[in-house]
């Protein structure tokens, strides 16, 4: 007989179930939509698989035949079970699960969120021992079995969603069987794993860091995220016969992160989410959507979604002047647009790369000073915002040759230098008296509302000033950044910024959680653009996700409805020549920005469908849905495509859809049937590159 009861929890649609043996192991046994199955995991060999956190220490042995894997660890093998905690907070139920091996105790977090089926998952060490312990791996999240049940091999039914992220590229959803990605069972227990992560300070270049595993067998999507700003990795592979998820910030081998822990000291890994629900990736997509919603910082930005004119993409480039600005600022202002942001190159005469850091305006771009400019814009009823890049400093810039070297990251007793910029290490408090002083500067002087804070470097694998590896002192910088941001929130709370790196190269939940709008991406073919945006609300939130709108001098109609189309379901980001467009051109925008405004409340509560699957590059039709209280908003794009109809199937609103019409344009130029019987759209659009936003009525 066991000693100890398991640890049973039924919550939000979720079952979790923790054994805990009569040697005081602890297993994570199960974690689904569904009650667990009576003796479906009877073989002791395989039961002691499922592990509930993975810790590797310095100068411990890892015992397994792992390969790169991460099983076998210790002394995560090691721990022994002492109490658990299960309680309510704000947030919902709270269980707490604490272990401990030779003095160092160990506790896995399990936060739940009411009424969602995601929890937030983080593990906390706290060495009690009279000796250092030092960690090279440290899960967040731990779970074995994510494809157990049904009558078939994990092979065949198990599908593996990634975001893969690029410059110009971002959000490329791909899925595959797991043999498709070469993971098959060569045996009980592989050496093979799907690794996936990032080193460095861009948190999403290559991947989004988050994935999704379908289980078709039992018919449910296992869905997660990491919430951090910097280095990160999961993988996925075999153990017993069974497939394991193991979720973690930075790790030794993969990330040169290593912590040393003193006697009396406690680290936290970095926190995920982790949610399951009955059905596919796209309802996963749903719960994980409403979870985001609940984790963010409540602001009125994400509920009243105005519309930012941003002056750089297929407009300024990065050249404004007064002389520039004005006709910019009047148009905008006419067309419907409530923030206008002067991006890049405000502070200098000339080539400005390597020199940026002093931030003040140049005088020859503003002859009357820069503050004659944003007063013009708040006369003209709209926010006044400024592009910065406060994490980095010029070589040039004089200021980086006036201040120590602590003031940035070094590594080998050089500073770290990439494309032309030094990294500054938020750990230095005087660091953060510098960034403090220039948006105190910026905010009172100038009455900037708004800031585009880009970030167009990677730093690398971290830092050696006060660190244990390079890697925890990108940890530190990582964590301190974040609490500057806060900081930043609590001085000026209506304060918007804007997330960017490079586009979509950090676009990540420990930032998101806080900032309220992210760049989707540096495309400047509105075209290609549409691939990004139809797949962008699976790795965030629509109302936090801007996409440019940027008509071109001499285009056409279709392309101004285009752009429009591409950004209506999210956040607009407005460009172009505003001032130098025809007329009938100019119409259509403010058209567009009307019925956006509309439509704008709805957005904020509206969860994500897509007819025709995720989207890809080279796909001749899309379409994304977002499915909001009484109505569902769809965006159906052609691009070069043979067929001038494309039947879209929406089985979830048949019998329930009342009418639909052409939300934008409002001209009738197009055609559609709907068959309420069977949940069939049929759409004809005019021609090549165009793209149309439908409403779509729905039943209570």
């Amino acid at each position: 007989m066991k000693q100890f009861a398991n640890i049973s929890i039924h919550e939000n649609g979720l079952y979790f179930e923790a054994e805990v043996t009569d040697s005081r192991d602890v297993r994570l046994l199960h974690f689904s939509p569904f009650p667990p199955v009576a003796d479906e995991l009877e073989a002791e060999e395989v039961r002691r698989k499922f592990r509930i956190v993975e810790i590797q220490a310095t100068g411990l042995n890892q015992d397994d035949h792992h390969g790169s894997k991460y099983t076998g660890t210790l002394p995560g093998y090691r721990l022994k079970y002492v109490t658990h905690h299960d309680g309510r907070n704000a947030h919902g139920r709270k269980l707490e699960i604490v272990m401990e091996d030779d003095g160092l105790v160990v506790t896995v977090h399990y936060q739940f969120f009411d009424q969602i089926p995601v929890v937030r998952a983080w593990t906390e060490v706290a060495n009690r021992s009279n000796s250092s312990v030092a960690l090279e791996y440290i899960s967040s999240f731990a779970l074995t079995g994510i494809a157990k049940g049904g009558d078939t091999s994990w092979e065949h039914q198990g599908r593996l969603y990634v975001a893969h992220n690029t410059w110009h590229g971002e959000m490329q959803w791909r899925s595959h069987t797991m043999p498709e990605l070469g993971l098959t069972r060569a045996n009980n227990s592989s050496l093979k794993r799907l690794s996936y992560g990032t080193s460095g300070t861009w948190s999403s270049e290559g991947f989004i860091p988050m994935g999704c595993f379908e289980n078709s067998a039992q018919g449910t999507a296992l869905i997660w995220q990491i919430e951090h700003n910097g280095s990160w990795h999961w993988e996925i592979s075999d153990a017993a016969n069974q497939l394991y998820l193991q979720l973690s910030g930075p790790t030794e081998n993969e990330n040169h992160w290593w912590k040393k822990l003193a006697p009396g000291e406690t680290f936290v890994s970095v926190p995920v989410g982790v949610g399951i629900v009955k059905g596919g990736f796209e309802q996963a997509v749903g719960q994980l959507t409403r979870y985001r919603r609940a984790i963010r910082r409540p602001n009125r930005d994400n509920e009243r979604l105005p519309v930012i004119f941003n002056d750089y993409m297929n407009c300024l480039f990065a050249d404004p002047t007064t002389e520039k600005i004005i006709p910019l600022v009047d148009a905008s202002a006419k067309a419907g647009c409530e923030y206008y942001c002067i991006d890049a190159g405000w502070y200098t005469d000339g080539d400005w790369w390597d020199s940026v850091g002093l931030w003040e305006p140049s005088q020859q771009r503003f002859p009357g000073g820069l503050k004659e400019v944003t007063d013009y814009i708040r006369s003209k009823g709209m926010v006044p915002g400024l592009w910065l890049e406060l994490e980095v400093m010029g070589i040039r810039c004089p200021l980086a040759s006036q201040v120590s070297d602590d003031w940035f990251f070094v590594r080998h007793g050089e500073r770290v230098i990439d494309h032309g910029r030094y990294q500054l290490d938020y750990r230095n408090p005087e660091v953060v008296k510098y960034a403090d002083e220039v948006m105190d500067r910026l905010i009172g002087e100038l009455g900037i509302g708004y800031i585009k804070m880009d970030y167009n470097i990677n730093a690398g694998i971290g830092t050696e000033i006060d660190a244990d590896s390079f890697g925890d002192g990108l940890l530190q910088h990582n964590r301190a950044y974040l609490q500057w941001l806060d900081n930043v929130f609590e001085r000026y709370p209506e304060l918007v910024i804007e997330n960017c790196a490079s586009g979509g190269m950090r676009m990540d939940y420990a930032l998101l959680s806080r900032l309220s709008i992210q760049s989707s991406s540096d495309q400047t073919d509105y075209r290609k653009y549409a691939a990004i945006v139809a797949g962008a609300p699976a790795a965030l939130t629509p109302e936090q996700c801007a996409v440019w709108s940027y008509p071109l001098r001499d285009g056409t109609e279709e392309e101004v409805i285009f752009n429009l189309v591409n950004c209506m379901l999210m956040r607009v980001h407005q460009s172009g020549h505003l001032a130098e467009i025809s007329p009938n051109r100019f119409e259509l925008i403010r058209e567009g920005l009307e019925f956006y405004k509309k439509i704008r409340n709805e957005l904020a509560v509206g969860l994500p469908f897509w007819p025709l699957g995720l989207p890809s590059y080279g796909d001749s039709w899309l379409s994304l849905g977002l499915r909001c209280e009484s109505t569902a908003y769809l965006a159906v794009w052609r691009l070069e495509s043979d067929e001038d109809t494309v039947e879209l199937l929406l089985p979830e609103l048949k019998h329930k859809t009342t009418a639909i019409r052409c939300g934008y344009p409002q001209r009738q130029d197009c055609d559609w049937h709907w068959d309420r019987e069977s949940g069939k759209l049929t759409i004809s659009m005019p021609s090549n590159n165009s793209a149309r936003l439908f409403e779509l009525l729905i039943e209570k």
